[in-house]
């Protein structure tokens, strides 16, 4: 038997119904279950999430601590993600993991959701090497659900130096999305159609907010004015135009996340620069990020493609940190919709 402390984690914080497996840093699972139902509503419905996510944990747990090769006995501690989330899907996970550290006599380790996002940058994989940031890094999050940018001393030291103030970046490509009646998600359908269309044919709308602070509500309204007023000229004009807007939209929102993520690496003297979230995934922003780093001579840390979304992995190597340190949760632990 292998030694080494072993993870498993459960995420379940929106729809995604996913379970992993860790040994001390390094990966040997992670199964992830969607839900494509939600496609069909324009975005995620809390009751039909919960409902779905009932339905998937045993068997992705199953197929996870498979795929690892590991028995439940060989398990050290179970990691759960406590929030944020939605509080119907975080109770099933919540719940599971409490029933599995019970039945098998071990640790519960709550993980927030965000944590587990940046330390994404801290996993290792069998027979790979991967990059790791140095501590101190900063950490540009983005997701559907939050903008911020973090300050990352140590797996269990981080310091939230700016965050959005209304909508995300995510949250402002799906709606935006939404308008251009491109479905859901938009972000994605947004940045294939941006790869063809003009980033400069049309201007929008950016904030303008002291320190290190992020706003994307105007820049939707922006978007929605701008739209209505020239379909009042053009019935067709987003068919014809979707592209250039689509370009224009994303540039838009990557202007407005790097000039606060460069202004804040020069205050700090920071240049350990990491990505995480799903947002990190748009190839717009990572070319963008890439060019930057560049020009500033950062060290810049872009995480897999598969480690951008909501995955169990990174709620495993945030429990893992915790784990050593002792911070256990008892079995009275509930979720919290709300970060803190």
């Amino acid at each position: 038997m292998a030694k080494g402390v072993v993870i498993l984690g459960i995420e379940s914080s929106c729809d995604d119904t996913s379970a992993a497996v860790i040994r001390d840093t390094t990966l040997l699972s992670n199964f992830i279950a969607n839900q494509k139902i939600h496609e069909e509503y324009g975005g995620v419905v809390p009751e039909l999430a919960s409902r779905a996510h009932q339905q998937n944990i045993i068997p992705v747990v199953d197929h996870a601590l498979r795929m690892a090769g590991v028995d439940k006995s060989e398990v050290n501690a179970v990691a759960f993600t406590r929030g944020p989330g939605l509080m119907g899907s975080l109770l099933v996970g919540v719940s599971f993991a409490k029933g599995f550290a019970l039945a098998n006599r071990i640790p519960l380790v709550e993980v927030n959701h965000l944590h587990g996002h940046i330390l994404v940058h801290c996993i290792d994989e069998e027979g790979k090497e991967m990059p790791h940031p140095k501590f101190p890094f900063l950490c540009l999050l983005v997701s559907g659900g939050h903008s911020q940018i973090v300050i990352v001393k140590s797996p269990l030291q981080m310091e939230i130096i700016g965050q959005t103030i209304d909508d995300a970046a995510g949250e402002a490509f799906d709606k935006c999305a939404k308008v251009l009646g491109l479905g859901y998600p938009g972000g994605p359908v947004v940045d294939r159609l941006a790869k063809e269309g003009d980033p400069n044919a049309f201007k929008f709308s950016k904030p303008s907010l002291v320190g290190f602070d992020y706003s994307f509500s105007g820049l939707k309204t922006s978007v929605l004015y701008f739209l209505r007023d020239r379909l009042k000229e053009d019935a067709n004009f987003i068919e014809t135009h979707k592209a250039d807007i689509c370009a224009s939209l994303q540039k838009t929102i990557i202007d407005i996340l790097l000039n606060k993520l460069v202004i804040a690496a020069k205050e700090t003297g920071i240049t350990q620069i990491a990505v995480a979230g799903g947002v990190s995934a748009n190839s717009g922003l990572r070319t963008a990020l890439q060019l930057t780093a560049q020009k500033y001579k950062w060290d810049l840390y872009l995480p897999e493609f598969k480690f951008t979304t909501d995955n169990a992995a990174m709620i495993a190597i945030a429990g893992y940190y915790r784990y050593l340190n002792g911070m256990f949760a008892d079995q009275s632990v509930a979720p919290f919709t709300r970060m803190k």
